[in-house]
């Protein structure tokens, strides 16, 4: 699970200066600058880590030589009161980047661990995990890695990586025949640039509502179908009528209690926005003491 730190750094120094500001009018008052302070980061509960590295740079960027042991790496398994690192530098930088760090550690590893859930769920039947593009913004690039560490797989990381026709796409478009036609006319001299992703470009993906539109867009040889919002019922009521024809994604109203019946009913893939714009951070806290 690569995480590139160049394109981190930006995402970790904004937050930084969003919860500094001017500065932190607490810690200078209280501690001088020489001071120097130890520290550990503790799991208050169960989960799956992500993001330690996130909160090492928060630490570094205020001070370049602090030292930041791991005990642990992305992607393990946490037990509550469990130390996932170990910190000694400036009391400054500690506290001022206390918030910050925790902030990505906890929400990343939130993400992470929700997924990894929904992943076992469905691990009986071959289909895949993704994400959404319901993401906060500025923080795609680290809550799209939390996904892959807790097993999922990214959708396209943006408009820009792969072609999906959504409703009101074909509201303009003036029907989901027309809308892939001149997708499929335009399709070879697209450039498609960016982080990649499932889909880049290669296929045409259609947003369906309903059993007419599953139809339309066999007609239209759609190369993969998204069952919108759609009861269990019609899901595997579609799933019969595109019988192989194409690629069959379900997203929309999909949770815990139901993730597993629309995996049986043999989809591909199936797309959760509540992997990131509705997901519980994981309680994570820094204990500092003196040196």
């Amino acid at each position: 699970m690569r995480l590139n730190l160049k394109l981190v750094e930006p995402i970790v120094k904004s937050a930084l200066r969003e919860d500094i500001g001017r500065g932190d009018r607490t810690t200078l008052s209280l501690i001088k600058k020489d001071t120097l302070a130890k520290g550990k980061i503790v799991a208050k509960e169960e989960g799956l880590l992500a993001g330690l590295r996130v909160a090492k740079l928060a630490f570094t960027l205020l001070d370049e030589k602090i030292k930041f042991e791991f005990i642990l790496r992305d992607g393990e398994k946490i037990k509550a009161n469990q130390i996932l690192a170990e910190i000694e530098g400036q009391a400054r930088a500690v506290l001022s980047a206390e918030r910050t760090a925790l902030n990505f550690l906890q929400r990343l590893s939130g993400i992470a661990t929700k997924t990894a859930k929904l992943v076992k769920e469905t691990s009986p039947y071959p289909v895949k995990i993704l994400d959404t593009r319901k993401t906060t913004p500025g923080m795609r690039y680290l809550e799209k890695y939390a996904v892959r560490v807790g097993g999922g797989e990214n959708h396209r990381f943006g408009l820009f990586d792969g072609i999906l026709i959504k409703d009101n796409h074909i509201k303009i478009a003036g029907g989901i025949k027309s809308a892939v036609n001149l997708i499929r006319k335009k399709r070879p001299s697209m450039k498609i640039n960016g982080y990649g992703g499932l889909l880049r470009g290669k296929k045409i993906e259609v947003e369906v509502e309903n059993l007419r539109e599953v139809k339309e867009a066999l007609e239209a040889k759609a190369d993969i179908i998204m069952l919108d919002n759609m009861r269990l019922r019609e899901i595997k009521r579609a799933v019969e009528i595109i019988g192989g024809k194409a690629l069959i994604e379900v997203s929309g109203k999909v949770n815990q209690q139901n993730i597993k019946k629309i995996a049986k009913y043999g989809v591909n893939f199936i797309s959760l926005g509540i992997l990131t714009h509705s997901v519980e951070s994981l309680d994570i806290s820094l204990e500092v003491r003196g040196k």
